[in-house]
């Protein structure tokens, strides 16, 4: 149903893409090496509160979101990490973890790193844990106007998970 949803999306756009399928994969990294994609293109997308309203932040695979420079770099007074019960029921027909990064088709603002502008293109899931969307980034920033902002870091490793979507 996703996956229809951002197709139908893209090809109303006019863009052009590729789809690709892989084998079941869960983390934005595991994804990238599923797919066949440099782990700087594959899009990881987290949904942050920023002063009581839902986002999405994005980043690519091999970095992490930092509520803290989200904060600082759209002058808000909270962000954190949201809760898999705030927003369960806002992306219908995506399996967890697999929304697509275009807050734009969720009523949701879109905050993309800087550094994902630098790739020629970006790839992302498509509401499923074996489908991705392989696009050109120019592409990507006309059709979802993500603001763009420097929120990655490099991953800390503390053995918890990653809230992301």
């Amino acid at each position: 149903m996703a996956t229809r949803r951002i197709r139908e999306f893209l090809d109303g756009s006019g863009v052009r893409y590729i789809s690709i399928s892989h084998s079941l994969a869960y983390t934005a990294q595991e994804i990238a090496e599923s797919a066949h994609v440099p782990g700087d293109e594959m899009a990881k997308t987290v949904i942050v509160w920023i002063d009581n309203r839902l986002v999405m932040a994005v980043v690519p695979a091999t970095k992490d979101v930092s509520v803290e420079l989200l904060r600082r770099e759209t002058g808000s007074q909270h962000v954190y990490l949201a809760d898999e019960a705030d927003f369960a029921d806002r992306f219908l027909g995506c399996q967890l973890g697999t929304v697509p990064p275009f807050g734009i088709l969720f009523g949701m603002e879109t905050y993309i790193d800087r550094c994902m502008s630098r790739q020629e293109h970006i790839a992302f899931n498509a509401g499923t844990h074996t489908d991705v969307i392989v696009m050109r980034f120019d592409d990507y920033q006309r059709l979802a106007r993500p603001f763009p902002v420097r929120i990655a870091v490099e991953p800390v490793d503390v053995g918890l998970p990653i809230a992301s979507i």
